[in-house]
């Protein structure tokens, strides 16, 4: 049975490393690429019935957790494992509260990366041996990613593009709606994420970001050993 697999990272190389490494493990697979959130939406909503994504956090567009809160609510039944070059066990908590079905290293070995993608292809949820996940995310971390987690879809988008810097107008624009509508999801935004105003959601956003980052020496180096 072929397997459709998408990768979903911002480094070509590291998109031809994860390639020669799925089809060492899943020999059949058919494998789609992106290279930001837009572009992994769009092959989401374009390709039948994805079997699994590998998604990197740090893509453009993707606004860390921001971003995966909005492809698992955007599309559920597709199996969605974060593949990241940042390892606290707490960053992998927060991933799999988001909604993320594993997490994966972007430093995981050949074994490790075959023993994932055995896992998560038949359903079952991955993350690396010997990582302290149970305590990793403290209750504060956990109520703020299922106030993200409780956003729809809409609403995250909405949510990235405050961080972004638009106005209600650009965003009904961006949309197709109007600012009546944006008005109303901006309120929703506010009430379930517990906050007062746009300013301190959209902190909560970035901190959300920042808090996925990686790096970049640490995926320049992941790049470079797989």
């Amino acid at each position: 049975m072929t397997r459709r697999i998408v990768v979903a990272d911002d480094h070509p190389m590291f998109r031809d490393a994860m390639r020669s490494a799925i089809v060492g493990a899943v020999p059949d697979a058919e494998i789609l690429e992106a290279g930001t959130l837009s572009t992994t939406a769009e092959v989401l909503e374009n390709a039948p019935d994805p079997d699994l994504v590998l998604l990197d956090l740090n893509m453009p567009g993707m606004h860390g957790f921001a971003g995966l809160v909005y492809l698992c609510a955007q599309f559920p039944s597709v199996p969605i494992a974060v593949i990241s070059a940042n390892e606290e066990p707490r960053v992998i908590r927060r991933a799999i509260d988001a909604g993320a079905s594993g997490y994966i290293p972007k430093s995981a070995s050949s074994e490790d990366m075959r023993a994932a993608l055995d896992a998560l292809l038949e359903g079952e949820v991955w993350v690396p041996a010997g990582a302290d996940t149970g305590n990793a995310a403290d209750d504060g971390d956990a109520e703020v990613t299922a106030r993200i987690a409780s956003l729809t879809p809409q609403q995250v988008r909405v949510l990235m593009m405050l961080s972004d810097g638009l106005i209600n107008k650009q965003i009904a624009y961006e949309l197709g709606v109007s600012e009546g509508t944006v008005k109303a999801h901006v309120s929703a935004i506010l009430q379930k994420l517990g906050v007062i105003s746009r300013t301190q959601a959209v902190i909560l956003a970035r901190q959300l970001a920042e808090e996925a980052d990686a790096p970049q020496e640490m995926v320049r180096r992941a790049a470079n050993e797989r």
